[in-house]
């Protein structure tokens, strides 16, 4: 079974390469292909528990099962927007 990989923002620097395929010898989940993506580039290693997935464009969770010819995307977590303590601290000044 053959899947394609896709890597966005900064996975996609740390994995080397927007997209990827892998050949798949049986039932897989989405977390197996991250845990052996993670051994096999070690700069993914650092977003262990902040990873969002995709298949074939919904998300979903780690024990959702590839089949073939999915697409599997890795999301990394978005930063942006303020907070309230932002707020705070600048209209102090």
């Amino acid at each position: 079974m053959r899947i394609r990989l896709r890597f966005f923002a900064i996975l996609r620097e740390r994995a080397g390469a927007a997209e990827l395929t892998r050949e798949l010898t049986g039932p897989t989940t989405v977390g197996e292909v991250w845990e052996a993506l993670r051994r096999e580039r070690p700069a993914l290693a650092g977003f262990a528990g902040s990873i969002a997935f995709a298949v074939n464009r919904e998300y979903v969770d780690s024990k959702t099962t590839v089949q073939d010819n999915d697409e599997v995307a890795f999301i990394p977590p978005v930063s942006g927007g303020y907070s309230r303590s932002c707020l705070k601290s600048s209209s102090s000044r």
